[in-house]
């Protein structure tokens, strides 16, 4: 069953080059983790508040993308310098599907 990982996050200023040079960097990495379904994200320029959702084929998928070495860096870089708060919801997806048609 296809997992979802909901990263919810403000950034606590409005831009920062290291951080887009991160954030371009994770979504690079990510897509190269065994298990990685898909990605998508966005972000309020005038809020700053972001949604990441990132699928996985399974825990264990997304387990691993948690505890590469150099996510689990940039982590501590958004915990410490980049973010005013965040929020992580991981959820098995019971049902999905596309419109209009």
């Amino acid at each position: 069953m296809t997992v979802a990982v909901i990263f919810t996050s403000r950034l606590a200023i409005a831009h920062d080059d290291d951080y887009e040079e991160m954030s371009r960097r994770m979504a690079e990495l990510v897509r190269e983790q065994p298990g990685f379904v898909s990605q998508v994200s966005v972000r309020d320029p005038h809020t700053r508040i972001g949604i990441t959702v990132a699928y996985f084929e399974d825990e264990d998928s997304v387990r691993a993308w948690k505890g590469h070495g150099e996510h689990v860096q940039a982590q501590r870089r958004g915990i410490e310098e980049f973010y005013s708060e965040y929020h992580v919801t991981v959820a098995q997806v019971t049902r999905e599907y596309d419109g209009p048609r």
